[in-house]
C-alpha cells in the first residue's frame, strides 16, 4: 500500500504526453509542523509535553527523518493510577523508555498499516497491529483516538490508552499481569510488597 502525506494512491502510472499522473485520494494539505511543534500548540497533548521535556527527547522529534509518534492524550495519562505515574515520572530511565516505546523508527499513516504487521519502537520494543472492525488496533486495544496528524519529520497518531513497556514496570506491576499473581500474593502476606516496589 502507497500512500502520500497519508493520502492512499489509488491508480498509479497515467502516462501523458508531459509527465505521469497518480490519483490519489485526498487533497494535500501543506505541512508546516514538527512533531515536536505539535505536541507544543496541541491542549490534548499537555501531559506528552511535560514527559518529553523532562527527558530530553525535544531534539529528537524536531530533528530531520521520518519518526511515528503514538501520542498519548492528558486522557491517556489519567488513566493510569497517579502512583505509577508519578514513578515512571521520577524515573529518568523509565520515563525515557515509556516514550521510546510510544515512537517508531519511520513514517507509518494509517492507511499503509496492514494488520498483522509488528512493528519495532524506538525503545527495541515490538507493537502489534490488527484491527477491530474498521479501527485500527494496537496490542489487541483500538485505541487510536485521532490518525495521520501530519509533520515535517513523520506522522502523529494520537492514543487514548497508555503503551508501558515492561522496563518501565517494577516488579510487582510485571507480575500481577502475569502466571505468577498467586506467588505475589504470599510475598504481600508475608510483607515483603515493598521489596517488589
Amino acid at each position: 500500500i502507497v500512500t502520500v502525506n497519508c493520502a492512499r494512491l489509488l491508480k498509479a502510472d497515467h502516462h501523458a504526453t508531459n509527465g505521469v499522473v497518480h490519483v490519489i485520494d485526498k487533497v494535500i494539505a501543506t505541512t508546516t509542523n514538527s512533531i515536536q511543534q505539535i505536541i507544543e500548540t496541541e491542549e490534548s497533548l499537555e501531559t506528552l509535553r511535560a514527559a518529553v521535556a523532562a527527558s530530553d527527547l525535544n531534539s529528537l522529534l524536531e530533528s530531520e527523518g521520518q519518526y511515528t509518534l503514538l501520542a498519548p492524550t492528558n486522557e491517556a495519562f489519567e488513566k493510569i493510577p497517579r502512583e505509577t505515574l508519578n514513578r515512571i515520572l521520577g524515573d529518568p530511565q523509565a520515563l525515557k523508555d515509556l516514550l521510546n516505546h510510544h515512537i517508531l523508527k519511520s513514517a507509518m499513516c494509517a492507511e499503509a498499516i496492514i494488520a498483522g504487521l509488528t512493528m519495532e519502537t524506538l525503545e527495541g520494543t515490538t507493537l502489534d497491529v490488527g484491527c477491530s472492525g474498521e479501527e485500527l488496533t494496537l496490542n489487541g486495544k483500538p485505541i487510536i483516538a485521532n490518525k495521520d496528524v501530519l509533520a515535517t519529520n513523520g506522522v502523529v497518531h494520537f492514543v487514548n490508552e497508555l503503551l508501558i513497556p515492561d522496563s518501565a514496570k517494577t516488579l510487582l506491576e510485571l507480575a500481577q499481569e502475569s502466571e505468577v499473581s498467586k506467588s505475589m500474593d504470599l510475598f504481600r502476606q508475608a510483607g515483603l510488597s515493598s521489596h517488589l516496589t
